[in-house]
């Protein structure tokens, strides 16, 4: 009978799971049903106190019963954001318009969607093939990190870095591309800050989840980042003119 029931818990969960995806692209384009005050909050504090945004990512299990948000207003307000600092950088770098519509729309589709979705359904399976802990009986309800909130967690540490690299790389790309040790060592070191940060809020976006263990694993990336960027540094490469380079065809 056990298997059974195992059985019919995770068809309940599937059939939750459809729902409430269904629920939350409904949403998209209903903005008088976003929060969008408290969107800017959420985003105010991932980038000052981001362990305060997950403190309420509790009370929001606690409430609705889900870890995952159930309105899509941060990712339409984080979308909108990311095409007018793109835009930005086309006014102010690119000589096409249409041109620049590909740039915005590569941006926002394959850097922050697409690379979105995958990065969230790597750790969706991750965690729940090798970081949840064993229920202790058969009788204790198995909890499972939802897809949804695996891309909640992935737009929540993407918003610091879309700071540091778009908003504030923006201001000071005209130092950052110039020739010279300098402005490598500083485009390294922003970008070094920006992806460290992502990993970090991807760690504590795991970390308060109560039924996962080993969730340090996901701090490893930063040490990486940390062990590469002397190296780009003594070998030169500048990210900043690199990325320039890519989207505009521009030689630095």
């Amino acid at each position: 009978m056990l298997p059974t029931a195992s059985k019919g818990r995770s068809s309940s969960s599937s059939s939750r799971a459809n729902p409430m995806l269904l629920q939350y692209l409904r949403r998209i384009v209903k903005w008088q049903q976003m929060d969008i005050e408290y969107t800017f909050w959420q985003m105010l504090h991932l980038c000052t106190s981001p362990k305060v945004v997950y403190q309420h990512t509790k009370y929001h299990k606690q409430t609705k019963n889900q870890w995952a948000r159930d309105d899509p207003a941060f990712v339409v307000i984080c979308s909108l954001l990311l095409a007018v600092a793109t835009l930005a950088y086309c006014a102010a770098y690119d000589h096409s318009a249409a041109h620049a519509l590909f740039v915005v729309f590569s941006v926002l589709v394959f850097h922050f969607l697409v690379t979105g979705v995958v990065l969230a359904t790597f750790c969706w399976f991750l965690t729940n093939s090798y970081l949840r802990e064993e229920a202790p009986n058969s009788y204790v309800v198995e909890q499972r990190v939802e897809w949804l909130y695996a891309f909640d967690v992935h737009c929540n540490s993407f918003f610091p870095m879309f700071v540091l690299l778009y908003v504030i790389h923006y201001f000071l790309s005209p130092l950052l591309v110039a020739h010279g040790f300098i402005p490598a060592l500083l485009s390294n070191l922003l970008f070094m800050v920006g992806a460290s940060y992502y990993h970090y809020l991807n760690f504590l976006g795991y970390d308060v989840l109560p039924f996962l263990e080993r969730t340090t694993f996901f701090l490893y990336p930063i040490g990486i980042v940390i062990i590469l960027s002397p190296i780009l540094i003594l070998g030169g490469f500048n990210p900043s003119k690199y990325f320039m380079n890519v989207f505009f065809s521009r030689q630095m």
